[in-house]
């Protein structure tokens, strides 16, 4: 049967808390409150414990969760290159709600579904998140919701959801506005280092919390441009609206897109 811990309450919070490590210790899932929306969190170096949460939440193997981490540092255990301008999002957005992708450490041993040497990375904002990440190490974090429904705000929304398929729901309130991190694609400004005069460029694949306009104001001419509308209008025709395109592949050029792409689909 699953636990409910209040974490306004302290008692409750700390057995939350231990309660919560040791079902992550055990390969079962919990619900924790981030800055964003509420998660479903696994164990990121269990296959079987990732593998519950796609499961739980209806999602498959090409819609791999992101990780949530709790100090910056992590960030250069889990990918490949941190690149200058991803250690200035870093400094500027993180704890917060930027998600970023990279090619992953190619000697990290986990199983986090297709996603084609990449990992999306996250430190979030919040006492209860990062004192939990603290003590688990990274977590398998996508955001608690059933694939095709909104992402929980509350532990309820969460539990009414999810049920019994999580062990231990750490309830902090609401989300303080629920809306979902924003994700970005750093990967070419890794595989093109050195190699394209012209370096790399950062994409927007999800819009959230973090603007285009903060973005800009630290990335300068490495975001990509945002399309004219003559062009989407070309692309809405000629092929899928981007953003149409991306729901019906996550519901969530380069050979790492379907990957970010499928992130993208209630994530938190």
């Amino acid at each position: 049967m699953s636990s409910i811990f209040d974490c306004h309450d302290e008692a409750q919070l700390l057995a939350g808390m231990r309660h919560a490590r040791q079902a992550i210790g055990r390969g079962d899932l919990i619900v924790m409150p981030t800055d964003t929306v509420y998660g479903v969190a696994a164990d990121a170096f269990s296959p079987a414990a990732v593998q519950k949460l796609l499961d739980a939440k209806g999602r498959g193997r090409n819609q791999p969760p992101p990780v949530l981490i709790g100090s910056k540092d992590t960030l250069y255990a889990l990918a490949e290159s941190v690149p200058e301008a991803v250690q200035r999002l870093v400094d500027a957005f993180w704890p917060g709600g930027l998600t970023i992708v990279l090619p992953a450490q190619p000697s990290l041993v986990w199983d986090l579904g297709e996603t084609l040497g990449t990992v999306a990375v996250r430190m979030p904002e919040g006492r209860v998140a990062l004192e939990l990440l603290a003590e688990t190490g990274p977590l398998a974090v996508s955001s608690a919701n059933l694939t095709g429904k909104d992402a929980a705000i509350s532990a309820h929304d969460a539990e009414q959801m999810l049920g019994e398929s999580v062990a231990v729901y750490l309830a902090d309130g609401m989300s303080k506005d629920g809306i979902a991190s924003t994700i970005i694609d750093a990967t070419s400004l890794v595989r093109r280092m050195g190699d394209d005069p012209e370096g790399g460029v950062v994409r927007i694949l999800r819009h959230g919390v973090v603007t285009r306009v903060q973005l800009e104001e630290v990335l300068g001419d490495l975001l990509e441009p945002e399309a004219k509308p003559a062009d989407e209008t070309e692309h809405e025709h000629g092929h899928e609206n981007e953003s149409d395109q991306q729901h019906e592949e996550a519901q969530s050029g380069q050979a790492t897109e379907p990957t970010q792409e499928a992130q993208q689909d209630g994530n938190s």
